[in-house]
């Protein structure tokens, strides 16, 4: 299984993104968080902005979509350029067609689920997905402690992937750093997302490193 880390610019410095973005080349990702401060209480970048990130990224644009309708705004995303756009289950009217539409205009096609959003209601729908993101800590706000009690949705999300012998990632989000990575990683993750585990770190290519290492490490005593 490929083991991927993808830094969250949302810990970045927004004053120099295309810098913070070459801090991280040696990422498999740019995680963009896209918060619409209606589906949760924040406010951050919007399509313009990651049509321009696209652009100057050395690594493709991993985009997680914390908006009402996404059924309306998602394509735009992946018409832009995004290599991955993740929508979440609780916004979606109709995820597969949207899932279906994403794939169709070349991305990716992810959803995410709140903590405490059952993966069970879903498992139909693996097929029509290339990433379940299960998030870590409530959506929102960057910076958060990372939620223990999500481990076993994550073991029933693999688990449920591996059964219909799918090829669907399993990104986890929020409060991933060098400790937590290997209990998600045990847990049956593959996609980890961190935000000042990296851009925190005075040296973010040795940090994706060791996060990238402790996970093969996991997976591997796993």
């Amino acid at each position: 299984m490929d083991i991927l880390v993808s830094p969250s610019i949302l810990a970045s410095d927004f004053s120099d993104l295309a810098g913070e973005l070459g801090r991280i080349s040696t990422a498999d990702y740019a995680h963009v968080d896209v918060m619409d401060n209606h589906f949760v209480p924040n406010l951050t970048l919007g399509l313009p902005v990651v049509e321009r990130l696209v652009q100057v990224s050395p690594v493709p644009i991993d985009t997680h979509l914390m908006i009402e309708d996404p059924d309306r705004w998602a394509p735009g995303f992946a018409e832009a350029g995004a290599a991955s756009v993740t929508f979440h289950a609780e916004a979606a009217q109709a995820p597969v067609r949207l899932a279906r539409e994403l794939r169709r205009l070349g991305a990716r096609a992810g959803m995410a689920l709140r903590p405490a959003t059952p993966v069970e209601p879903f498992v139909d729908l693996l097929p029509e997905l290339d990433m379940l993101l299960v998030m870590t800590v409530e959506p929102g706000f960057g910076g958060q402690s990372f939620l223990d009690a999500t481990l076993p949705k994550i073991r029933r999300t693999r688990h449920a992937i591996t059964e219909a012998g799918l090829d669907v990632w399993v990104q986890v989000d929020g409060g991933i750093s060098a400790e937590t990575v290997e209990r998600a990683a045990e847990a049956g993750a593959n996609v980890f997302v961190a935000g000042s585990a990296v851009y925190g770190a005075e040296d973010a290519a040795g940090a994706i490193d060791e996060l990238r290492e402790s996970a093969r490490a996991a997976h591997a005593h796993g």
